[in-house]
């Protein structure tokens, strides 16, 4: 299963049934869960952990040092849940001393073309980042969250479950579980209801989810008190808490 021109580092950890293509290569701290294939000159270095199932492409590099000027080359390491796809010229760097040391992926995702997650990264799983999605260190990406062409987030930024960001959608402040960010600045437009639909949200659930977006940013309400208010319906409405949550949890302050 591995072509004789690649370089398989000694130490590494690879299960029976990999695939690794000609002239990749393969550092000695890496390990390859089961069913995994890698690409033609893909390289995959430092303390990285793959899970079964995940297709790397060709010309990747995975698990490569932080392009941070703090890095002063202590240990850390990249985990890669399971099942996902990374595909050509993909850049997925491993995490710093500062971050909490290591960059994280879920599982089930899927990184199209020139795709770059940078160190300390803590990436959900079911999310799709389209070619050229850029992460800045330490940004949070919930579940199901979906990047489209260009787009991006600055350093610290917080990303909820079930959001959107349209093409070249890069925010520099954080963006809660289910909205939708789209245009140049981009900005709130709503809901992410097809995405809802889609992922079997009933139309009960998505009418409290748009009202309570509303209460956040339509009613010019102070975000303490827009808060209290979604907080005093949870009991009845629970898919209000990762919106809760996704908007107390931020460090970037709320994109408007």
């Amino acid at each position: 299963m591995i072509h004789p021109t690649a370089i398989v580092e000694p130490g590494a950890v690879i299960a029976d049934d990999v695939r690794i293509g000609p002239y990749a290569i393969i550092g000695g701290e890496v390990r390859l869960g089961a069913g995994c294939s890698v690409g033609p000159h893909a390289v995959i270095t430092g303390r990285t952990r793959i899970g079964p199932g995940s297709r790397i492409f060709q010309f990747a590099s995975i698990g490569e040092e932080p392009q941070d000027k703090k890095f002063t080359g202590e240990d850390s390491e990249l985990i890669i849940g399971r099942n996902n796809n990374i595909r050509e010229f993909v850049t997925i760097n491993r995490g710093t001393h500062d971050g909490g040391g290591a960059t994280r992926l879920g599982d089930d995702n899927w990184l199209m073309a020139y795709v770059h997650i940078a160190h300390d990264c803590q990436v959900g799983s079911y999310c799709v980042l389209a070619n050229g999605t850029t992460l800045a260190g330490h940004v949070v990406v919930g579940d199901h969250v979906t990047f489209a062409g260009f787009s991006g987030a600055h350093q610290f930024c917080r990303i909820g479950d079930h959001a959107f960001l349209g093409m070249y959608g890069g925010v520099g402040q954080d963006v809660p579980a289910y909205v939708m960010i789209s245009g140049r600045p981009p900005r709130p437009r709503g809901i992410n209801t097809e995405g809802l639909k889609r992922r079997g949200f009933d139309a009960r659930q998505i009418r409290n989810i748009r009202e309570a977006y509303k209460i956040v940013y339509r009613r010019g309400i102070a975000q303490e008190a827009a808060l209290n208010q979604l907080r005093m319906r949870l009991e009845e409405q629970p898919e209000l808490e990762r919106f809760i949550d996704s908007i107390e949890a931020g460090q970037r302050g709320l994109l408007r």
